[in-house]
């Protein structure tokens, strides 16, 4: 019904830049929130940065002042800037939306997650 599909993650030095882009698509009707997570093997998933419909944003302690969520709301995309990369900053990075969709049986909220794209920060 719905897809996320996530891009622009690769390989980078520190002190460098990158920016990540999710895409949307499928019977949306709205979105309602949109967001980042990552992930290292063995740890748990958690939030990088969350943005909502009107514009509130959360950001985790360790990448304030560093990374920026922005949204467009008409292409039902979000990306996320990410500037002084540091090598901690390594992970698989996801993409998460909270999304409104139309059905054939009608219309349905969800929490939908992308595939995923790799970062990696090393000299």
């Amino acid at each position: 019904q719905v897809q996320l599909v996530e891009s622009g993650g690769g390989l980078v030095q520190p002190g460098e830049s990158l920016s990540l882009f999710c895409a949307a698509s499928g019977s949306i009707f709205s979105i309602v929130s949109m967001g980042w997570y990552r992930q290292v093997p063995g740890k748990e998933r958690e939030l990088v940065a969350t943005l909502n419909s009107g514009g509130g944003r959360n950001y985790a302690d360790s990448v304030k002042g560093r990374f920026t969520i922005s949204r467009d709301n008409a292409k039902n995309t979000a990306q996320l800037e990410m500037n002084s990369l540091k090598p901690e900053d390594t992970a698989v990075y996801y993409c998460n939306a909270y999304v409104y969709s139309q059905t054939g049986a009608g219309m349905r909220h969800d929490v939908y997650w992308g595939q995923g794209t790799q970062v990696t920060v090393s000299s």
